[in-house]
């Protein structure tokens, strides 16, 4: 019988707790391990485990670690501010019980689909969302991460600050971000920024 480990990688107790029993639930063969630090899932074998549910500030914190393994990733994300991470399923640790339990079926299912021969053919189109900002748009995104004000902005590119603004409203309502903490996570984990800039 297949033997799976999975591991649980969140600062925060009750979220590691939770989530803890509700895959025991679903999957009770697999063992389940919870660390509180990264520090703690490097100390222990980090290459045995067949999912890696971590918090969304392990994940920025150590992207480097977990983007070679990113079919096995999954970033717990909480509440309605979910970092549009490109091509990682996220599971929204807010919600009920049964809500919660579906997306771990759907992600497991995702986990999945990565064997057949096909495979990296059909996710190359359906990764790219239909939320793709503009070249322009990007620019406005850059400069707004790097702590630039709308007047700021409008002098750098040359346009007015009217044009800015409705950039902005563009970028917020497409990535559905509108914190700028939320938006430079948005921009490194797209490669637009580098994340030693921020």
């Amino acid at each position: 019988m297949h033997h799976h480990e999975i591991a649980i990688v969140d600062i925060n107790t009750l979220t590691c707790l939770g989530l803890k029993s509700i895959l025991e639930t679903i999957i009770p063969t697999a063992t389940i391990r919870v660390f509180h630090s990264f520090g703690e899932l490097t100390d222990d074998t980090p290459d045995m485990y067949a999912h890696y549910f971590i918090s969304a500030q392990i994940y920025f914190e150590h992207t480097s670690f977990f983007l070679p393994r990113k079919p096995k990733t999954i970033v717990l994300a909480g509440g309605d501010n979910l970092p549009q991470l490109s091509g990682v399923p996220q599971l929204n640790i807010y919600q009920d019980e049964t809500s919660l339990i579906n997306d771990i079926h759907r992600l497991r299912q995702y986990g999945h689909q990565g064997k057949g021969p096909t495979a990296g053919k059909a996710t190359a189109t359906s990764e790219r969302p239909e939320h793709e900002l503009s070249a322009r748009e990007i620019e406005v995104l850059t400069l707004i991460t790097k702590g630039l004000i709308n007047k700021e902005i409008a002098d750098k590119l040359h346009i007015s600050l009217t044009t800015v603004i409705s950039h902005r409203k563009n970028i917020t309502e497409k990535l559905g971000i509108k914190s700028v903490s939320g938006l430079t996570v948005y921009a490194v984990m797209n490669g637009y920024i580098e994340a030693d800039r921020i």
